[in-house]
């Protein structure tokens, strides 16, 4: 089969170029025919809330990589749906995140489809946005109507597909798999050294981009709980900010949580991913709402225990007591959990079985096939 991927891919950078990559391989091991392409410019400056979009990193030489589209250039997005429309692929998969993307997306798939050979399949992290702006509906409906069909990552999703209207078009749930390309599980007595962590402290791990409705805040109000406080308890804060980081540096003063909190808070490196988890004790996800997180994926690639809140589709992927904790999106619940975990030290043994276990289901191959399933409906 014939396979394009549209969407984020290096020279950019961050989860959603980790992923693109990652299907590519996927499909590249199905024996399939794959190239990716990419945006030459995905947000203007002023929308675009981190450092900088592009990777520092080499780029991978294994995968076709094309950097072609323009987020708000019509005449890039003409140039590629057009030719994608000559030269027919057997599938296209659109990456849709963001309302913003609709119209560059929505428009190639338009265009792609003319030949009558095309299928366009969406992944759909997304389609009602974690941060809602006027006129996120109607671009994201002009996206959506333009595909074949749908996959998504969790089931709330595919809920939201049908409350806009999609119900009639193919969809499929799939759970995001696992990110197995931040390398091997490493010695946590290693890694904290290079980290220059104590040995014989409990670390917990917030990770990725720090946006509001991640719930960083609601973790410093946990943190700050009383029982924690007398406990050996420390917590890693791993990801670049996306928003001001003065209400956050407000709550570690208020609640007198300086010795408490390892910053970290640049974005960080593929090859240095895999240290923070392997020396992680537990991985806390206090989200406020979600759909499903990338976050987790990694977790379990590297049999980190974890902690989530029970919004959107992060209860979907983490069975309580198995392998964590799920618990109501508030300080409290999540200080009874951390307090749960610091002072029952059985529990990092049970649970790291169980992320073992429960690892197994998360298939890039299973991704690969609901896609062509799709495409084939």
């Amino acid at each position: 089969m014939k396979v394009v991927i549209i969407g984020p891919a290096y020279p950019l950078r961050g989860g959603l170029a980790t992923y693109n990559e990652r299907l590519a391989r996927a499909f590249q091991a199905a024996g399939d025919t794959v190239r990716i392409i990419t945006f030459s410019l995905q947000y203007p400056d002023f929308l675009f809330p981190g450092q900088t979009q592009l990777s520092t990193e080499p780029g991978p030489v294994d995968l076709a990589i094309e950097v072609s589209l323009n987020s708000v250039s019509p005449l890039s997005w003409w140039g590629v749906g057009n030719r994608l429309r000559r030269e027919r692929p057997d599938l296209v998969v659109f990456r849709f995140w963001l309302p913003f993307m609709g119209p560059v997306l929505g428009t190639v798939a338009r265009l792609a489809r003319q030949n009558g050979h095309t299928r366009c399949v969406a992944i759909t992290d997304n389609v009602i946005p974690h941060e809602k702006r006027p006129g996120d509906r109607p671009l994201t409906r002009y996206f959506l109507s333009a595909c074949d069909g749908f996959v998504t990552m969790s089931r709330a999703v595919l809920t939201d597909l049908k409350r806009l209207g999609f119900g009639h078009k193919p969809a499929l749930y799939r759970p995001h798999p696992l990110y197995d390309n931040f390398g091997p599980i490493l010695p946590q007595s290693a890694v904290r050294q290079q980290l220059e962590l104590e040995a014989d402290t409990q670390y917990l791990l917030f990770f990725g981009f720090i946006r509001a409705y991640k719930g960083l805040d609601l973790l410093l109000e946990a943190l700050a709980d009383a029982r924690l406080a007398a406990l050996s308890v420390k917590l890693i804060i791993a990801g670049e900010f996306y928003e001001d980081a003065a209400p956050y540096e407000v709550l570690i003063e208020k609640y007198k949580l300086e010795d408490k909190i390892i910053r970290a808070t640049d974005f960080i490196p593929n090859d240095t991913v895999g240290a923070y988890f392997c020396a992680a004790d537990l991985v806390v996800q206090p989200y406020k709402n979600a759909t499903q997180s990338g976050v987790s994926q990694i977790a379990y690639h590297f049999e980190r225990p974890m902690l989530v809140t029970n919004v959107g589709g992060l209860a979907e992927l983490i069975p309580a007591g198995e392998v964590g904790y799920v618990v109501a999106p508030t300080a409290a619940a999540i200080a009874d959990a951390l307090v749960d975990y610091a002072t029952h030290p059985e529990k990092q043994a049970q649970f790291e079985a169980g992320t073992r276990r429960v690892k197994q289901q998360f298939s890039w191959e299973v991704m690969v096939a609901a896609l062509k399933e799709v495409a084939r409906t």
